[in-house]
């Protein structure tokens, strides 16, 4: 125990200062993070004359955690499936950003100075805003519903990803001192292999897991088989060289595809929360007060450099990439910080020995200015867009409105070529993935159990039996699966389509013989003619075999039944909504929540149109969907209703949910029940009367729970039909207030 205290003590001084910091900052309404902020700096050594921290390592490993638990929580939240619906708007924008800011910073590391390592790593952190804190910041200030809070938290989700990708390179870099691009591809290769089979493994077998294992899961069971899964991902994207917080949101965005994904951010949140303050606290350890007044003049210069070029640079990514300049300004507003995955690359940079000591402090200092920063520059943003408004020339606002508003003709552009050459890419990247994952655990690891129970070559002979089995259904798929309508609209359209197609499809049979060469060569002579008929004998095994279609077609259904299961049991939004053409209104869901008013009301009743300007077109209610409901429709407690209106509209409705939500956990609860002695007196009202007809329980809402006789000794169990006379005694329990009713009537003494 004693080697537990001083972890312990730090918790609860860290704890304190959070909890004080976050009712002081609620109290002057002000988002918590900077409150975190403000407690870490307190409970660090870097504050005199105060209690301090003394074991750093181990609240450095709970932050960890902490950022574990926020991208797993922004994965359940935000899957990929969501970004790919958004269109290519995140993509483009975040694109555009990164390679923007990462001039940006290696431009000012140069003017002062720099050696070329510490310029390209500053790029590097600069490009990448702060998910947490943005994250944290949206939900503080109530901004979570509006439209341009989506788009932004979809470009945080694009530039985790490449961040993944931007540390292999600058990783790769530091230690040839030299762009080798051969590494560096097979880098981002090994990334995307990764990735897609995490992703189709993923889909396929936890649905299934949760499925089968429903009757058993509490809510205590699915919290910790979620953490479970969560850190073995963790653990799995370590082994392989990935961040353990890129592996946590991979297994987020695979458990938003599940029906369970709701609940399962329900259970997280509140230990998110704890773990997420702990992290906010650890960045505000790390404000030494000595050194920002030392380096303060490369401090301010870098923040100025990413509130400028984030504000412009990020406007013109955003409009760019097809939006509105007010939803453009709000997004770049937005974006004007660095947060975590600049510490990773600082840490990086320092452990590989490429950059200067003065560099992770100095990042570390800016972080914290632009976290204190974010909350204004957020507000700022609707402020800038009405003074640009009125400063530039109408002919201007007009292009860009326009601009934004064009929709692409989809039709007019679909090349049938296109889709069938992107179809058959997919097919052949997802089927290759499983195939080679599977080969490599038979090979490199099935194959040294077996040669425990068989001799050589028999063993050898086995595993290749056991890969070419299991990859059967999945290179039957990636060389036969059919593309839809294009092939046969390509076939038919035009005979100088046919040679094109036929080389395609040949193409699929020669990688799936590959894939069983490859196999068969650790048994095959290949200096003789039977290793290619026995090649060729396997391929068309393969694709005749009825059992192997069946097969193949089973566990195509079964993952695409998981990929959609949550849009099946959430039916689509409503049609109408496809031809909103006012860009400010959107669909947004709110929960009722527990004790307010509202519940029990009518929609014609609580008249939230008139009220709020917002329409209610879905109720989700337990397993009920309840489309376009009627004026007649009760809103109860726990209700999810999907609410359409402009991005004022649904945060004025939000802040009343929340308002009234609040109002009604401040109400008195119900008194406790108290037990009194009564003595009836001659001219009660009750003399006379039955215990039924006295009305004691049905108006005064007590009851007798026993009765003493006049002369008579003993507790009688009260009878509804026992007739009560002047001296008894009945024993009465209720609310006090009721009971002081009874007993203020004159009728009856003590």
């Amino acid at each position: 125990m004693s080697e537990l205290e001083p972890l312990i003590a730090d918790l609860a001084l860290i704890l304190i200062c959070a909890g004080a910091m976050t009712l002081l900052f609620k109290r002057l309404k002000q988002p918590v993070v900077l409150g975190y902020i403000v407690a870490g700096f307190i409970a660090s050594p870097n504050m005199p004359y105060m209690p301090s921290v003394t074991d750093l390592d181990g609240i450095h490993l709970w932050s960890e955690i902490g950022v574990i638990f926020l991208l797993f929580a922004l994965g359940l939240e935000f899957s990929f499936k969501k970004i790919l619906k958004m269109g290519a708007a995140p993509i483009v924008a975040a694109c555009s950003i990164i390679l923007g800011m990462m001039l940006v910073g290696a431009f000012t590391g140069h003017a002062f100075g720099w050696k070329s390592m510490d310029c390209i790593y500053l790029g590097g952190m600069l490009a990448m805003s702060s998910t947490t804190i943005i994250f944290k910041a949206f939900d503080d200030m109530g901004l979570r519903q509006q439209r341009f809070a989506g788009l932004v938290l979809s470009v945080l989700i694009i530039e985790d990803i490449l961040a993944i990708v931007l540390m292999v390179m600058l990783s790769t870099l530091a230690v040839s001192k030299e762009f080798e691009g051969t590494q560096m591809l097979m880098s981002i290769l090994k990334l995307v292999f990764f990735l897609i089979l995490w992703f189709v493994v993923g889909i396929y077998l936890i649905p299934l897991l949760l499925k089968k294992t429903k009757s058993l899961m509490s809510d205590e069971t699915l919290l910790i088989t979620s953490l479970a899964l969560c850190f073995g991902m963790v653990v799995i994207a370590s082994a392989v060289g990935f961040s353990a917080a890129f592996g946590a949101f991979i297994m987020g965005s695979i458990m938003a595809e599940t029906i369970e994904a709701e609940k399962i951010e329900h259970l997280v949140n509140p230990v998110k929360d704890l773990f997420g303050a702990i992290f906010f606290v650890s960045v505000g350890m790390m404000v030494d007060v000595a050194l920002i007044v030392q380096y303060i003049v490369p401090i301010l210069c870098i923040v100025a450099a990413i509130m400028l070029g984030q504000t412009v640079l990020s406007t013109g990514g955003f409009l760019l990439a097809g939006q509105p300049l007010k939803t453009a300004m709000q997004c770049s507003f937005s974006l004007t910080q660095i947060g975590e995955f600049a510490f990773i690359l600082a840490t990086l940079g320092t452990s590989l020995g490429v950059t200067s000591d003065f560099l992770y402090p100095i990042v570390v200092a800016v972080s914290v200015f632009t976290t204190f920063t974010t909350p204004y520059m957020i507000r700022l943003a609707e402020p800038a867009y009405g003074f640009l408004s009125r400063v530039l020339p109408s002919s201007l606002m007009v292009r860009l409105e326009r601009y934004a508003s064009t929709e692409p003709d989809v039709v007019g552009q679909t090349s049938h070529w296109r889709n069938y050459l992107k179809q058959v890419a997919v097919i052949v990247m997802i089927y290759s993935v499983l195939c080679m994952a599977i080969i490599a655990l038979v090979l490199y690891f099935g194959e040294p159990l077996l040669a425990r129970l068989l001799a050589h070559p028999w063993c050898e002979i086995a595993a290749a039996v056991l890969a070419i089995m299991l990859i059967s259904p999945f290179l039957r798929s990636l060389m036969l699966k059919h593309q839809g309508t294009e092939f046969r609209t390509l076939w038919n359209d035009n005979h100088f389509n046919r040679a094109p197609l036929v080389a395609v499809q040949l193409l699929r049979f020669v990688l799936g013989a590959a894939f069983v060469s490859y196999i068969l060569g650790h048994t095959v002579n290949w200096n003789s003619i039977l290793g290619i008929f026995t090649v060729i004998a396997v391929v068309f095994v393969i694709i005749f075999s009825r059992r192997l279609r069946k097969e193949s077609d089973k566990l195509e259904q079964t993952f695409n039944a998981n990929l959609t299961q949550r849009e099946r049991q959430q039916a689509e939004q409503p049609q109408f909504m496809k031809g909103l053409v006012e860009r400010d209104i959107h669909l947004s869901t709110f929960i009722v929540p527990i004790g307010i008013e509202w519940g029990g009301h009518s929609l014609a009743e609580l008249a939230l149109g008139k009220r709020y300007g917002v329409q209610v077109a879905g109720i989700q209610r337990g397993q009920q969907r309840i489309n376009i409901p009627s004026a007649n429709t009760l809103i109860l407690p726990g209700d999810r209703l999907q609410v359409i209106g402009s991005d004022k509209q649904l945060a004025e409705f939000g802040h009343t949910m929340e308002t009234m939500s609040a109002e009604a956990a401040l109400l008195e609860t119900p008194q406790e029940m108290k037990l009194r002695r009564l003595v009836l007196s001659p001219n009660s009202p009750f003399v006379g009367k039955n215990i039924k007809e006295s009305g004691i329980r049905d108006h005064y809402q007590c009851l007798i729970v026993g009765v003493e006789i006049n002369g008579e000794e003993g507790l009688l169990t009260p009878d509804p039909m026992q007739q009560l006379l002047a001296g008894d005694i009945i024993w009465v329990v209720g609310e006090e207030a009721n009971i002081a009713e009874l007993e203020s009537l004159r009728h009856i003494a003590d």
